[in-house]
């Protein structure tokens, strides 16, 4: 019996390294050691427990620990994650965000219950997975949003809308007119479960008079707080269908909401030699590098532009002594072709992680687009 058990255990390591099943089926990540005996996928072991959840449909086990039969090693054989692939994401729609293993569990849940449970990609559904928002182009409900003084989140009602690109708040359910009117163009929305302390909080970073504004949202329900996500990068990938007609769709699906490429703490100083240093939270979206008082600050106290370096921006490491006020001396300058922003950092490995995203950052060469901001920068300041 051992032996049989032995050459059961040989043939699915064998078949875990077959093509599309060297990584997991459902987050990508590499040497899944979990299979669904079910679905016939091989996951990993973060997506493994998500599988545990909806056991009536997915039945896991371990590639070296549990025991195989024949009947599984086959079904496995005759399945696979390309299999499963072309079959539960036939028709998932361009926009729709695809998590990988370094995504929040929120994400990668409601992928998997999208995919398998509610088959949701099986057929054609609508733009962020419910076929009412195809139909009309209007996303509309509630989600707790944080109030920028007191910091209590409380209900909000908002409206999502495809036609006129725009997604308002407002302040009660029957109010007629809105707190605030959003340009989808100018927004990002990224999950933030470990800022806002909740898992399922989103921020959405938006562009107002050339100026970053934040806001901090959350529903009790991980697959309403995903469909939202989903609508926002829905309408933004149709608004700029339109706005863009050049643009092909890759160079479209890389402006859609995404998480942003580095958040952090460094110290600041001002623009003359006297200023102090100050501790400040700071998030890169792309090439606007924001600071905030706070992490979860509705407003960002400045902003610097990261340019690129053929049009006279650079990027270097710093040696800065305790001498005005610093506590770090880790530190980092960035040179744009109006004035050098001075920075520190809490250690060296801080510094160079920064460095290496920020050095990324103006290696890349600007759009038309972009030129715009920068100009827009440079009228502000």
């Amino acid at each position: 019996m051992s032996g049989e058990q032995d050459w059961n255990k040989k043939s699915v390591k064998i078949l875990s390294r077959k093509g599309g099943n060297t990584k997991c089926a459902d987050c990508g990540e590499t040497d899944p050691q979990w299979a669904s005996y079910t679905l016939g996928v091989f996951v990993c072991v973060t997506c493994c427990g998500i599988h545990r959840n909806i056991s009536e449909i997915s039945k896991v086990k371990s590639l070296t620990m549990a025991k195989w039969d024949e009947e599984q090693i086959q079904f496995l054989d005759q399945h696979g994650n390309d299999a499963a692939k072309a079959k539960y994401e036939a028709h998932v729609p361009i926009h729709y965000y695809r998590p990988t293993h370094t995504d929040c569990h929120v994400l990668r849940e409601q992928w998997i219950r999208a995919k398998y449970e509610r088959k949701q990609f099986m057929k054609n559904e609508g733009a962020d997975g419910s076929p009412d928002s195809k139909e009309t182009g209007v996303k509309e409900g509630t989600l707790f949003k944080r109030g920028r003084d007191n910091g209590q989140y409380l209900a909000r009602k908002f409206v999502l809308t495809e036609l006129d690109g725009t997604l308002k708040y407002f302040i009660k359910s029957d109010a007629k007119e809105p707190k605030a009117v959003i340009k989808i163009d100018s927004i990002n929305a990224t999950f933030q479960p470990e800022k806002m302390k909740h898992n399922h909080g989103l921020q959405i970073t938006y562009v107002k008079d050339n100026k970053a504004r934040n806001l901090f949202v959350y529903h009790n329900d991980g697959q309403e707080i995903v469909s939202w996500f989903n609508a926002i990068r829905a309408a933004q990938f149709h608004y700029m269908k339109v706005a863009f007609p050049t643009a092909n769709d890759k160079e479209i699906l890389s402006r859609l909401p995404r998480n942003f490429l580095k958040e952090g703490y460094m110290e600041k100083t001002g623009p003359k030699p006297t200023d102090a240093f100050k501790k400040r939270w700071f998030t890169l979206d792309h090439r606007r590098l924001m600071y905030y008082k706070d992490p979860l600050d509705a407003f960002a106290k400045g902003e610097v532009f990261l340019g690129s370096t053929e049009h006279g921006y650079q990027v270097k490491a710093e040696i800065v002594p305790n001498s005005y006020s610093n506590i770090w001396n880790y530190g980092i300058s960035i040179s744009t072709p109006d004035r050098t922003y001075l920075f520190t950092c809490e250690s060296e490995q801080d510094r160079e992680n920064w460095l290496s995203v920020f050095k990324k950052v103006i290696s890349i060469p600007m759009t038309v687009r972009e030129f715009a901001v920068e100009a827009q920068f440079k009228h502000r300041s």
